[in-house]
């Protein structure tokens, strides 16, 4: 966990955050989400108490905030805090929810779990209602066109890259996480490494294993660093310069206005996975997703297009002669 947070926060978020992380095994990054939402919240009620009504918003220290304020806190005062995020603060209903979620889970560790505050008023917290919106991706001749235009100083790279995105559906984390030890050509796997650590292994197609291959044998520099993937500097490349990878290719591609990125390239992963018959079940494992619900997203896309081929038909424009 990072100094600043150990530094800045009162005891008992402290120990949240050390639950989260040690016992819930949550990631660096969820972790730090956990810390900015539930710093809103303690800013929030300094406010509320009129002890920072001096101060910028951002500034309002919450080191010294009493549990008691937190214990104090009514379901109904925390519904007016949701109207405060949203009006004061333009919080959107995503957001929103998020910090909701934050709130719930940070109540059930302080009344449940570390048993510091005596009852927990935000057990029936209703949670903002957010739109599921499908996630975009690129089509199958999108992908292949993506593949064919790569061009970069370092293209075999960079093409390596891509086709792992597009074929394994696999997290940008996950990505730069890999070493060599990792790919194994005899077994034609590589080994993953997800949110909270979990590993699986993923199978690799011909294109990839050739990707592969060809990368590490005959471009990747010899050097003493373990990463599969290096920077130009000759060490592990980092997830901006992925980023920046993929957004080169894609306008190199024509394909820059799409709003793609390595997440959607993920999404493209599996929504082609999934449209050439692969089960959500076996989808699920692939992405190393936790609950079947979040890989079920993607037969709602293939729902879509069905609905859409429907309504494209030429037979759908035919109106009824009432003669």
């Amino acid at each position: 966990m990072k100094n600043e947070y150990l530094e800045d926060c009162p005891y008992y978020l402290n120990d949240f955050l050390t639950y989260m992380k040690v016992v819930k095994d949550r990631g660096e990054r969820t972790i730090e989400a956990y810390y900015i939402d539930i710093r809103t919240f303690l800013r929030y009620l300094c406010l509320k108490h009129n002890t920072a009504s001096d101060k910028d918003f951002s500034e309002i220290p919450i080191k010294d905030t009493p549990i008691e304020w937190v214990e104090n806190f009514s379901l109904n005062d925390a519904y007016i805090y949701l109207g405060y995020l949203a009006q004061t603060r333009n919080n959107s209903v995503t957001t929103r929810a998020r910090k909701c979620s934050a709130l719930k889970q940070f109540y059930n560790y302080l009344f449940k779990k570390a048993a510091l505050i005596h009852n927990n008023p935000m057990i029936d917290l209703e949670l903002p209602r957010v739109k599921q919106a499908l996630p975009k991706y690129l089509t199958t001749e999108q992908s292949i066109q993506l593949l064919r235009d790569v061009d970069s100083k370092f293209k075999e790279r960079d093409f390596c890259i891509l086709i792992l995105f597009l074929s394994c559906g696999m997290r940008l984390s996950e990505l730069v996480g890999l070493d060599l030890k990792d790919y194994s050509p005899e077994n034609r796997t590589l080994r993953l490494f997800g949110k909270g650590r979990k590993e699986r292994i993923v199978y690799l197609n011909d294109p990839c294993i050739m990707a592969l291959d060809d990368y590490i044998n005959n471009f990747r520099p010899q050097v003493d660093d373990n990463a599969i993937f290096l920077s130009a500097n000759k060490k592990r490349i980092n997830k901006r310069r992925v980023q920046q990878i993929v957004e080169q290719q894609l306008k190199v591609s024509g394909l820059s206005n799409l709003g793609i990125t390595t997440h959607k390239l993920r999404h493209t992963a599996a929504t082609m996975m999934y449209k050439n018959g692969v089960d959500t079940l076996v989808l699920k494992e692939v992405l190393g997703h936790k609950s079947i619900a979040t890989t079920e997203i993607y037969t709602h896309i293939s729902n879509v297009e069905l609905q859409n081929a429907a309504e494209a038909s030429p037979i759908a424009s035919i109106k009824k002669n009432n003669k």
